[in-house]
């Protein structure tokens, strides 16, 4: 119709995507900062009410209500910040729109009156339709912002979703179903990659198949860290460490894991039934080897006393449970999956004596015909170990049994056995 009608029209239209772009990038900022808010608020609810017991004992309702008051405030600050920018978008694009339509309809009068170079009728058709455009580009601001506050959250997501792994398994992994001979520490040294400081030095060490191994010293001397790097939840910072001559870098992961069972200091449960805890990671498991596990380590009892026996949900990490009936659920888990290799950390430490005689004694079953691993600050559950290493700084300073070690005067195995049994 018009070729400076056009022209003129594609002048203003940059202007328009450039305030809606700006805008849309405002949001997206202010949504991410929202994202973020939301997270320190979740987090400082759970915290609150998984130590509610603290809160309560130390009387700092108040405190927590004041915090929480004040994050939420800040919240509420970002949310209308947020629907500010939101609702002012429309009105701006409004008001270009029509300043757009008196700018074409005053050019283009100067056309048809002043330059007649196009007909009246042409300029009302191009008119209609410039107008009919009008409206899918003022959606395209809202479509904009809402765009733009979806990536800001997708952003936070996707950032937890392209995170690699730093332990991976090698390009040709190698296949193990089984442990024969030995583990053994090559030199095996490491360190947090936030720090430089030696957790372990130099660790040599070789252990045979079926063997009780017990680890002591101090805390801090490197003795979780010591067996953590055994399921490669670390790698040594140098070093290697072989199963039956295999570095544990070749080997699958997940055969690597199969494994091993670990039972720690803090067990992990999950909100279902204790039989679905027992039998976790086994699919159609026989519920008569779930009860014979469970007898071996002394929880047959105590189940059989909860509401509903074995279908009884123990709760979120198994709250309804005592921390000794927790202990031995846990042991009854690993019995069942039947790992060669087990790892135990600290796994009567916080437990009362009647609590820790029936663990102790489920302990003893499980560590029968395996390797096992064993971290103690109670030398009283180790003497009867077949080796006994003792760490200081990362180093192992002392490597025997209970009577040669406790012969040794200047040792620290004997300076620990002293002051744990000077009474």
């Amino acid at each position: 119709i018009s070729w400076q009608l056009t022209l003129f029209s594609l002048i203003v239209l940059p202007f328009s995507l450039i305030i809606i772009s700006y805008i849309g990038l405002i949001l997206r900022k202010q949504s991410g900062l929202l994202q973020q808010k939301m997270a320190d608020i979740t987090t400082n609810l759970h915290e609150t009410i998984t130590g509610v017991k603290i809160v309560k004992a130390f009387g700092m309702e108040e405190y927590e209500n004041k915090k929480f008051f004040s994050e939420t405030q800040k919240f509420f600050k970002l949310v209308l910040r947020i629907t500010r920018i939101r609702n002012i978008s429309s009105p701006v694009t409004e008001f270009l729109s029509v300043i757009v339509g008196v700018l074409i309809i005053y050019f283009g009068a100067q056309l048809v009156i002043v330059d007649k170079s196009i007909k009246p009728s042409e300029f009302i058709t191009f008119l209609f339709a410039i107008f009919q455009l009008m409206p899918p580009v003022k959606e395209l601001s809202s479509v904009n912002n809402r765009i733009q506050e979806s990536s800001a959250a997708a952003e936070r997501i996707f950032e937890i979703l392209d995170t690699e792994p730093k332990i991976k398994n090698a390009e040709s992994p190698v296949t193990v179903n089984s442990f024969k001979e030995s583990i053994t520490f090559k030199d095996v040294s490491f360190h947090y990659d936030d720090s430089d400081e030696l957790i372990l030095d130099r660790i040599n060490l070789e252990v045979k198949r079926g063997t009780i191994n017990a680890i002591v010293g101090s805390s801090g001397a490197g003795k979780t860290t010591m067996v953590d790097l055994l399921p490669r939840f670390y790698d040594p910072t140098s070093g290697k460490i072989l199963l039956d001559g295999i570095d544990i870098k070749e080997i699958r992961i997940e055969d690597l894991r199969r494994l091993m069972g670990i039972v720690t200091q803090e067990t992990v449960l999950f909100n279902e039934s204790v039989i679905r805890n027992i039998a976790y990671g086994l699919e159609n498991c026989d519920k008569e080897k779930v009860i014979e596990a469970a007898k071996a380590a002394n929880a047959h009892n105590f189940i059989l006393e909860l509401p509903k026996g074995y279908d009884t949900i123990i709760g979120e990490k198994g709250t309804k449970l005592s921390g000794g009936q927790r202990q031995r659920l846990s042991i009854a888990r690993a019995l069942l999956k039947n790992h060669p290799i087990m790892i135990l950390d600290e796994a009567t430490s916080s437990l009362d004596n009647e609590s820790e005689v029936l663990v102790q004694e489920a302990i003893e079953r499980l560590m029968q015909d395996r390797t096992t691993f064993v971290i103690a600050h109670r030398l009283s559950t180790i003497r009867n170990s077949d080796r006994i290493i003792v760490l200081d700084k990362g180093k192992i300073v002392q490597d025997g049994k209970h009577e040669g070690l406790l012969a040794d005067q200047s040792g620290i195995y004997r300076k620990l056995y002293e002051l744990q049994f000077r009474d």
